[in-house]
């Protein structure tokens, strides 16, 4: 199996118990519309949850692996520098959700 670029290989971090560590995708400035109108990072919007990858696990965790994007509350995180490079710590139970490459074929669905 060949090693993902986009995961974080080598961090100076052990995790304990069921401790995530995800990098948040994209900017969380301003983003755009489907229509293309760019929001501002100072609108003030509903509860929005965000997507991050994974690159890091506890030993604990059962549901989530490295490499594995997950949808979480940004409220409610703890943000860590590691290298330069800013992360969050998550408790998996703060995890929603996880992304599905695929679904099986005699699969049921994804209920969040």
């Amino acid at each position: 199996m060949t090693a993902d670029p986009d995961l974080d290989h080598g961090l100076p971090i052990r995790l304990l118990h069921d401790r995530v560590l995800v990098r948040l995708e994209g900017n969380e400035g301003e983003r755009r519309s489907s229509a293309g109108i760019v929001i501002p990072a100072t609108a003030a919007v509903g509860r929005r949850l965000s997507w991050a990858t994974a690159v890091g696990v506890g030993p604990h965790v059962r549901s989530i692996v490295a490499g594995d994007r997950v949808l979480f509350d940004p409220d409610d995180r703890s943000e860590v520098e590691l290298h330069g490079r800013g992360y969050v710590l998550l408790r998996e139970r703060d995890v929603h959700a996880v992304a599905a490459q695929r679904v099986e074929p005699d699969a049921t669905g994804l209920y969040l």
